[in-house]
């Protein structure tokens, strides 16, 4: 009997299992054990009392061990990622489903573990808890709550207010009424909120991708499984991922020609958190069409405010607040990370000047991040009163991409605000190699810092770590050929680009012409 021959499919869903699927779970399953020795977990979790948790928790050989675990596990997350991306760029993998099944098999392990890289989980538990006291979490921060300590939330943030949305403030109640005095399963909760956000993004970027004439798995893979996602979003539970999730899939029924379910999806997304607003006036473009005048522009722009304006008022009803959320948007900017290049210039500056007698580091600081703001929303107005040329989606990306590097803090998770329309609108060859770049450097940060509030790049105080973060990735990054090839040339080379006239033509399609004098 002949043995059948090995088809080109037939080693590719071996390779799935054994290069791809088994290097990721594993690497999310050290993650894991490594989040029980050195992850969030309250005062009053059941799990400290675990003999395993217990010992990881309170020996230095625990400690150690279990910071080890982590870092392996992101090494590993990242080289499975990378192994991957060189398959999936070089189109020899080309299956959709199959790498859905690999992000959720990376996930799976993860769902169950304690917040790792922030505890904000333990934070919107309690600001759910102030919910069902009556407290209105825009004028009270989680210390006004007896005990707060016990719920996990960061003593960093005890007195701010939220800055989140009325969406997520009913989220945030729920989630408390549901798990009443028990915030370690109300955090797991919260990443499961946070899962659904990473799943639109998987359902929803594939189909922007589609639209603009790119490779719906070459983009599902660079914004979707990478890495960071599964970090901060999964991981770390992010209520990020769900905003990110919301303006995907709004941005989506957009461009499909649905505007209304659209900008209310991105409504919804504002009302997690409100920066995902920044969004709005390109859906706006979508709604007016690619050729139209300023007038319809303008009356859609009119029409997605009234949209977004009745969702908000209906949901702040609902949860009994107000425009809070408005004054509490500096709350974020209380943490000084050098990530921030306005805030990096104003400390490097503001030292230089205490060093001669001329300033101080604080009044550096606010003035380079006035700057910033004032140069983000300057760009933003500008890629929404000049959107010739470019795809309303590509345009809502470098807003973002804008606002994340101008604003006056930037965490390691921000970049995936607009890396998945990036990688949906497409990228160059050297964009693609700068956002995996960053991609590994972002991936050190999160590996050298116990937490996502920290006031440096780096922990000086924990250098053997950085070092260690950083000599693992490098040699993730250079451990093989195929890794070497995928940094330094082919096929990174290519980008993500139309790759035939008929993706070229529905990328064309989403292209704002100039403005005419036309309403129709």
């Amino acid at each position: 009997m002949a043995l059948r021959a090995r088809t080109p499919e037939t080693r590719l869903d071996r390779a799935m299992v054994l290069h791809y699927a088994v290097p990721g779970v594993l690497g999310s399953a050290f993650l894991a054990l490594g989040a029980l020795g050195v992850g969030w977990l309250p005062a009053t979790s059941a799990l400290l009392d675990v003999e395993l948790v217990s010992t990881m928790r309170s020996t230095t050989a625990g400690a150690v061990l279990s910071r080890i675990a982590v870092f392996a596990g992101v090494a590993l997350l990242l080289q499975a990622w990378l192994v991957l991306g060189h398959d999936v760029l070089e189109d020899l993998e080309r299956s959709e489903r199959r790498t859905l099944a690999i992000l959720a098999l990376w996930i799976a392990p993860l769902l169950l573990m304690p917040p790792l890289f922030s505890r904000d989980a333990y934070s919107y538990f309690a600001q759910g808890q102030l919910m069902l006291e009556g407290l209105d979490p825009y004028r009270n921060g989680v210390s006004a709550l007896p005990g707060w300590f016990l719920t996990g939330a960061d003593p960093l943030w005890s007195e701010s207010p939220t800055p989140y949305g009325p969406a997520f403030l009913l989220l945030e109640q729920g989630v408390a009424a549901l798990v009443g005095s028990h915030p370690f399963a109300g955090a797991i909760l919260f990443r499961l909120i946070a899962v659904a956000g990473v799943a639109m993004l998987a359902v929803y970027v594939p189909q922007l991708a589609e639209a603009h004439g790119i490779d719906r798995t070459k983009a599902l893979w660079l914004a979707v499984l990478n890495p960071l996602v599964l970090m901060h979003f999964v991981a770390g539970a992010h209520n990020d991922a769900l905003m990110v999730g919301l303006m995907a899939a709004g941005l989506a029924l957009a461009v499909r020609g649905r505007p209304v379910p659209g900008v209310l999806l991105i409504g919804l997304a504002g009302a997690v958190k409100p920066i995902a607003l920044v969004v709005l006036p390109f859906a706006g473009l979508l709604w007016a069409g690619v050729r139209a005048g300023w007038p319809r522009r303008i009356l859609a722009w009119v029409q997605s405010a009234v949209v977004v304006l009745v969702a908000f008022a209906v949901l702040s009803a609902i949860a009994g607040v107000g425009l809070g959320w408005v004054a509490s948007l500096s709350t974020p900017g209380v943490v000084r990370t050098w990530l921030s290049p306005p805030t990096a210039l104003g400390m490097a500056t503001g030292d230089l000047l205490e060093l001669v007698g001329l300033g101080t580091v604080d009044g550096a600081i606010s003035v380079f991040r006035f700057v910033g703001m004032v140069a983000g929303a300057l760009i933003g107005l500008w890629l929404v009163l000049r959107p010739e040329g470019r795809s309303p989606v590509r345009g809502a990306a470098l807003g973002l991409l804008a606002v994340v590097a101008l604003g006056p803090v930037v965490q390691p998770w921000y970049l995936l605000w607009a890396l998945p329309l990036l990688a949906a609108t497409g990228l160059t060859g050297l964009q693609l190699r700068v956002a995996m770049l960053l991609t590994a450097v972002l991936v050190v940060h999160g590996m050298a810092e116990a937490n996502a509030t920290a006031d440096t790049l780096v922990d000086l105080r924990d250098g053997l770590a950085t070092v260690l973060a950083v000599a693992m990735v490098a040699v993730v990054l250079l451990s093989s050929p195929g890794e070497r090839r995928l940094i330094l040339g082919q096929p990174v080379d290519r980008g993500l680009r139309p790759g035939s006239a008929a993706a070229r033509a529905r990328a064309g399609s989403l292209v704002v012409q100039r403005a005419g004098s036309s309403i129709s």
